[in-house]
């Protein structure tokens, strides 16, 4: 054992949250790739801020949004039709870069979940849950037609949201792999 001190952390203190999202740890699963003559390794997206992989689209579509001069932070209002975790991204990062967020989920959702919407100043607008998703969509439009400066991102369609993939999960997992992926399994929803 040398007499040195141990090595100080590099401190990482970000402006707002937007700024730790992504770059994720990895960790490898021996006891579930036992006897599979595979190594499998999971990508905790859940340390992301606000707790998923969704915060990589929302800070994403509201980026492309602002780079593309189509929002303003003071004047825009985000509207967004969403079951959860997108609705959670858009809010946190609505939240720190000064947008009011409108947000509509079908009626079912966790009370959690909407708490956690309205904590981050988002305004939650339910739908009857036999509508689904497509009430959700037509009560978002609804709302960005009677806003002067609205914007939806509408995550389904939007590009920001599989170009961050390509840009940034896809290249951490090549990065913390060292390339040596065969295959890989996610979740969709």
């Amino acid at each position: 054992m040398s007499g040195s001190a141990p090595a100080q952390p590099t401190l990482r203190i970000a402006a707002q949250a937007s700024g730790v999202v992504g770059d994720t740890p990895m960790v490898g699963l021996a006891r579930v790739g036992a006897g599979l003559g595979a190594e499998i390794v999971a990508k905790l997206e859940w340390f992301n801020p606000g707790g998923s992989i969704k915060d990589r689209i929302g800070v994403a579509m509201i980026d492309a949004a602002e780079a593309e001069g189509r929002i303003e932070p003071g004047r825009t209002v985000i509207v967004e039709p969403t079951s959860g975790n997108t609705g959670i991204a858009l809010a946190m990062v609505s939240a720190a870069r000064g947008y009011h967020c409108i947000l509509t989920l079908p009626e079912g959702m966790s009370r959690e979940r909407s708490a956690l919407l309205r904590a981050y100043g988002a305004v939650v607008r339910e739908t009857p849950s036999m509508g689904g998703m497509d009430e959700s969509v037509a009560l978002a439009r609804a709302i960005a037609d009677d806003h002067d400066n609205a914007y939806m991102p509408m995550h389904f369609d939007n590009r920001a949201n599989p170009e961050v993939h390509r840009r940034t999960t896809a290249e951490e997992i090549g990065r913390d792999t060292g390339g040596e992926v065969d295959a890989i399994v996610c979740g969709v929803g």
